[in-house]
């Protein structure tokens, strides 16, 4: 499956880390960003099918960008969030929010990535 990833998060070490552990998982990581508008920068630029996206970013949140990349319709990216917090303190956003879904960053692993994209 090869599935092209653009990792959006304001910490430089995560970033690294979640390149390094999905590139050696099969994916294709086509960039990073470190905050909401470097992210849809990218997502112009990079054209990529999938965007990892913390939802706490500096200036603009996950979940204001996944809405943003969502109003592109058809052409928009998967977006699955990612927080070092769990799903629950978020469930309310979760449920209403464009996304494919969410994962923890402690639960971040190729496998878990390709479930849920799966389920779309």
């Amino acid at each position: 499956m090869e599935c092209r990833i653009l990792v959006v998060d304001d910490h430089e070490e995560f970033r690294s880390l979640a390149r390094a552990l999905l590139e050696s998982e099969g994916f294709e990581v086509v960039g990073d960003a470190a905050d909401g508008q470097q992210a849809l920068d990218c997502v112009a630029r990079l054209l990529p099918d999938v965007v990892l996206l913390d939802i706490q970013l500096p200036g603009i949140d996950g979940f204001a960008i996944a809405d943003r990349l969502a109003a592109a319709g058809s052409t928009a990216p998967c977006v699955v969030l990612i927080s070092s917090r769990t799903a629950s303190a978020y469930r309310r956003r979760l449920a209403v929010a464009p996304v494919r879904g969410f994962l923890s960053k402690a639960d971040l692993t190729g496998p878990a990535l390709r479930r849920l994209l799966s389920t779309g």
